[in-house]
């Protein structure tokens, strides 16, 4: 399993059940990363959709503890519930998109992050465990800086050295 997010300086990555930035290229990258993939996340980040529906061209598991119902999506109601469904699908193919408590559940069952890093600090209210200060995860690659809106970004890989 992979996880994608973007977080800023202080690993922020929303406020208010929104996005901090909105970087056409960073939206492009998930959109690549993540189309005819499936996609695992929880009922708040359901609700900031357009529409508050499932991705399109994604299979969408839902992690709820709610009684909820989602057109196109499978519903799991415990992580343990999740990861059955997830081992259906190429792990490779299987992406963790958040929110706060869905990242922090899954972060130990991923093989890869994709984390865009944004330089710059909102206010957020929600956060990403910081993988700069775990031993077990690596940076691997990283891009050059890009910019947009004044914005600078870069898109980082890690890799989770207890599951490689």
């Amino acid at each position: 399993m992979n996880i994608i997010v973007a977080v800023d300086n202080n690993w922020g990555i929303g406020c208010k059940n929104d996005l901090l930035y909105s970087i056409p290229e960073d939206m492009q990258f998930f959109k690549d990363k993540t189309n005819g993939k499936v996609v695992i996340m929880g009922l708040n980040t359901l609700m900031s959709l357009p529409g508050s529906k499932p991705l399109k061209n994604r299979i969408n598991i839902i992690l709820s503890h709610e009684d909820t119902k989602a057109e196109n999506a499978v519903v799991c109601r415990t992580v343990e519930e999740v990861l059955t469904e997830a081992k259906k699908y190429n792990p490779e193919d299987v992406f963790i998109i958040g929110g706060q408590m869905i990242y922090e559940l899954f972060l130990p069952h991923c093989e890869r992050a994709y984390i865009t890093k944004v330089n710059a600090g909102e206010q957020a209210d929600k956060f990403f465990p910081n993988v700069d200060k775990m031993n077990n995860w690596r940076l691997e690659a990283e891009s050059e800086a890009k910019t947009h809106d004044g914005l600078e970004f870069r898109f980082c890989e890690y890799v989770n050295l207890d599951k490689n």
